[in-house]
C-alpha cells in the first residue's frame, strides 16, 4: 500500500515561503489567458458553413479544427501536469506562449492548412494552461483567498466560451473571417505577456518537491480520495457536453427554432460563469462541497427529467439555465479540493481530473447522439448520469490538510 505524508497545509512545509501576500494580478493575467485559450479554441465553431465555404473544405474538415483540442488532452494531460509539478513557472510560460503563437500563426496564411497548423499548436499548449489553474491558485494567493482564485479562473474559461460565440454572432460573414480569427490571436497575445510580465513575482511556494524528488502518477492514482474526484468528474463534464452538442436538434420537435436554442445555450454558459465566480467560494468558506456537489447534480438531473417529459422554449431556457447553473461550479469545486489534497502532485492530479472529464465529454454524448431522434430518451440518459455520481459523494470528506503521496523518483 503506497503511504501518504500528511502535512497540514504550509505549516512547517519545505515549500512555504516568506511571500504572505495574495498576488491578485497574477491570477488575473492567467485568467485572461484561460479565456483567450478557450476562445481560439472555439474561433471556427460559430462560424462552421461561412469558415468551409471560405477554405474551400467541408463542414466535417472545420469540425476538426476545434476536434483537435480533446485529442490533444487525452495524449498530453498527464506529461503536462507532470511538467507543472516540476517547472510551474516555465510550464506555464510556454502554456501561454503556445496559446499566443498558434493564434498568431493562423494569421499567417489565408488557407485550411495555416489554421489546421495553428489550432494544433494552441491544443499543445491548453493542457498546460488549464492544468494550471489550481497550481496559480496555490503558488500566488494566501490560504484565504484560493479558492476565489480558482473560482475565478475557472468562471475566465467559459467566458472565452462565450466571448467565441459572440464574436462569432458579431462578425458571421466570410470577408469577416481574418477580423475574427485577428481578435483572438490579439487577446492570446496580449494575455500571454501579461501573463509573461506577471510570473515576474517571487512563487509563494517553492514549486517543486523536497529534494527534488517528484511523485509519481500512480502514487498520486492510490490516493482513493483523488480517484473519486476523477470518477466524479466524468459524469457533469459529460452531462453539459451532451447538452451544448445535441440541445437544439433534441428540442426541435417541441418547435424550439435553431435561433432560439442558440440564445438558450449562450445563457447556459453566462450562467455558469456567474455561478463560477461565487458558489465556489461559498462552498469553501462554508466546508459544504459535497453538499453543493449533490445539490447540483440533483438539480441537473430534475432539469433533465422535465425536458424529458415537457420539452418547449420555456422549460428549455429554465431547465437549461439550472443545468448551466449549478453544473459549471463543480468543475472549480472539485480543483479546490484537489489542491487541498494534491499537496506537490497538484498539477499530475488536475491532469488527471481534466483526463477523466474529457474522457466523460466524448462518451456521454456519444451515447447521448445515439438517441438524437428519441428527444425523451436522450434527456432521460442525462438525468440517469447526474444521479449515477450522486453516490460517489457518499462518505466524501473535505480535506482540512494537504495529503501528499511519500516522493517517489518517476
Amino acid at each position: 500500500m503506497t503511504r501518504h505524508a500528511r502535512t497540514t497545509a504550509g505549516a512547517g512545509s519545505p515549500s512555504s515561503t516568506s511571500h504572505r501576500g495574495s498576488r491578485w494580478s497574477v491570477v488575473a493575467a492567467f485568467t485572461v489567458v484561460a479565456a483567450a485559450n478557450q476562445l481560439v479554441w472555439l474561433t471556427y465553431a460559430p462560424v462552421t458553413t461561412v469558415t468551409a465555404g471560405h477554405f474551400g473544405v467541408s463542414e466535417a474538415a472545420v469540425g476538426w479544427l476545434a476536434n483537435m483540442f480533446p485529442l490533444w488532452y487525452v495524449l498530453l494531460a498527464i506529461p503536462a501536469g507532470r511538467l507543472l509539478d516540476r517547472w510551474f513557472k516555465p510550464g506555464l510560460a510556454a502554456g501561454a506562449l503556445l496559446t499566443a503563437g498558434g493564434a498568431a500563426l493562423r494569421l499567417a496564411g489565408d488557407s485550411y492548412e495555416w489554421a489546421l497548423a495553428g489550432q494544433i499548436i494552441v491544443s499543445i499548449g491548453q493542457p498546460l494552461v488549464l492544468n494550471a489553474i489550481p497550481m496559480v491558485a496555490r503558488n500566488h494567493l494566501a490560504e484565504k483567498d484560493r479558492a476565489g482564485g480558482i473560482a475565478l479562473a475557472s468562471a475566465g474559461t467559459f467566458a472565452g466560451m462565450v466571448a467565441a460565440f459572440l464574436l462569432g454572432a458579431a462578425l458571421p460573414d466570410a470577408e469577416q473571417l481574418t477580423l475574427l480569427v485577428g481578435l483572438g490571436a490579439g487577446v492570446a497575445c496580449a494575455a500571454a505577456l501579461a501573463l509573461l510580465v506577471a510570473l515576474r513575482h517571487p512563487l509563494r511556494t517553492s514549486g517543486s518537491p523536497p529534494g527534488g524528488q517528484r511523485v509519481s502518477v500512480r502514487a498520486t492514482l492510490a490516493d482513493p480520495f483523488i480517484r473519486r474526484l476523477c470518477l466524479l468528474v466524468f459524469f457533469p463534464f459529460g452531462i453539459f457536453d451532451a447538452i451544448m452538442t445535441f440541445a437544439q436538434p433534441l428540442l426541435e420537435p417541441a418547435g424550439v427554432r435553431a435561433d432560439v436554442a442558440s440564445v438558450m445555450l449562450l445563457l447556459t454558459v453566462l450562467a455558469g460563469v456567474v455561478s463560477c465566480a461565487f458558489v465556489p467560494v461559498v462552498a469553501a468558506r462554508r466546508r459544504r462541497e459535497r453538499q453543493i456537489l449533490v445539490a447540483g447534480l440533483v438539480v441537473a438531473a430534475m432539469g433533465c427529467l422535465l425536458l424529458a417529459v415537457a420539452p418547449s422554449v420555456p422549460t428549455g431556457f429554465v431547465s437549461l439555465m439550472l443545468i448551466g447553473f449549478v453544473l459549471l461550479p463543480s468543475l472549480p469545486i472539485v480543483l479546490e479540493l484537489l489542491g487541498r489534497r494534491a499537496g506537490e502532485a497538484e498539477g499530475t492530479a488536475s491532469g488527471l481530473v481534466w483526463l477523466t472529464g474529457n474522457i466523460g465529454g466524448f462518451m456521454i454524448p456519444a451515447a447521448v447522439g445515439l438517441f438524437v431522434h428519441e428527444p425523451t430518451i436522450a434527456f432521460l440518459i442525462c438525468g440517469a448520469g447526474a444521479l449515477v455520481a450522486v453516490p460517489l459523494l457518499r462518505g466524501l470528506s473535505t480535506p482540512t490538510v494537504v495529503d501528499t503521496p511519500a516522493p517517489q523518483t518517476a
